[in-house]
């Protein structure tokens, strides 16, 4: 399968890269070049996986692929496994694309905003689109779509994938991930998908310690402390549910003058409560699993997880 390489970057490409507010890392810089020789150099369609830890700048290298794709005529779709972290990448794509570039946030539901917001991706009037797998759904209709960012691909079913095979026809792919399958890594080490890696964090960044221990007031009071005391946030993960009022009640006494957010999948506002926290409404939240994949909140320093 062919299709058309993308035109040359040019100075407008080199400005819009230039607003990125922090230095790229030596990584960060490699695996752009990777992905611009596959848009620009080949004739055959992308098909990359993006490895990297949280938070070491994988959406930053999408971000520029996308842009490169809209500047030459073509639509994107922008696959997240959660509504969550899909409105999560629709804030950052609307902050970080300049004016004049339509993203759409597509929904799960069967109102009239939705209908009308399919209608103008099917006209091409919405250049990225981002979303669940309401993507894949066949009442979708893509005008012109050109490039597809899959982030997370292991949290997506059998029948999804088998789907995004039949969409992703001739057209780029990239994949994000910091936990990729086997199937999805063997296929990359043995040449049939390209791989790309970001190994080197963010300036700044610090190593990551980890603590192994019987469950204890003290130690959750203290470290609830210490984030208060530096203004940071804290997760607090349980996991079931029917954890989560016991478990509110008892970080209450442990520390009074924290503002607690809860957060799961059967609290109707999540999307709102867990937007809300990452814009520092509340310092501890405390959730199921809901928070994994792959949400960005750098106030956060610490994750306390309850067996």
């Amino acid at each position: 399968m062919r299709r058309p390489p993308c035109k040359e970057d040019d100075q407008d490409f080199v400005d819009f890269c230039n607003m990125f507010q922090h230095q790229p890392t030596s990584d960060q810089l490699q695996c752009m070049e990777d992905v611009a020789k596959d848009m620009i150099l080949r004739r055959q369609p992308m098909d990359r996986l993006l490895c990297g830890d949280v938070g070491f700048g994988k959406t930053e290298v999408a971000i520029r692929a996308v842009y490169r794709a809209v500047k030459n005529n073509r639509q994107v779709a922008f696959l997240a496994p959660t509504t969550i972290l899909a409105a999560q990448h629709y804030r950052t794509l609307c902050k970080r694309l300049p004016e004049g570039i339509n993203v759409e946030l597509l929904r799960q539901t069967r109102s009239k905003t939705t209908m009308d917001a399919k209608e103008r991706i099917a006209n091409g009037e919405v250049h990225v689109i981002v979303g669940t797998h309401t993507l894949l759904g066949r009442k979708v209709v893509f005008n012109k779509l050109g490039l597809l960012v899959v982030d997370e691909e292991q949290k997506f079913g059998v029948k999804q994938k088998e789907r995004l095979k039949a969409v992703t026809t001739g057209i780029d792919v990239l994949t994000l991930s910091a936990t990729p399958i086997p199937r999805t890594m063997h296929m990359s080490l043995t040449g049939i998908r390209d791989l790309s890696i970001i190994r080197s964090p963010p300036e700044g960044r610090q190593n990551i310690t980890t603590y192994i221990m019987k469950q204890s007031d003290e130690v959750v009071k203290r470290a609830l402390a210490r984030e208060l005391y530096r203004k940071g946030q804290a997760f607090y993960v349980v996991p079931r549910i029917s954890d989560i009022p016991e478990t509110v009640s008892r970080l209450g006494r442990l520390a009074p003058r924290a503002s607690i957010v809860v957060a799961h999948s059967k609290v109707k506002d999540v999307e709102e409560r867990v937007l809300n926290f990452t814009l520092g409404i509340g310092d501890v939240l405390v959730a199921t699993s809901i928070i994994e994949s792959g949400i960005d909140m750098p106030n956060v320093n610490s994750i306390i997880i309850q067996d």
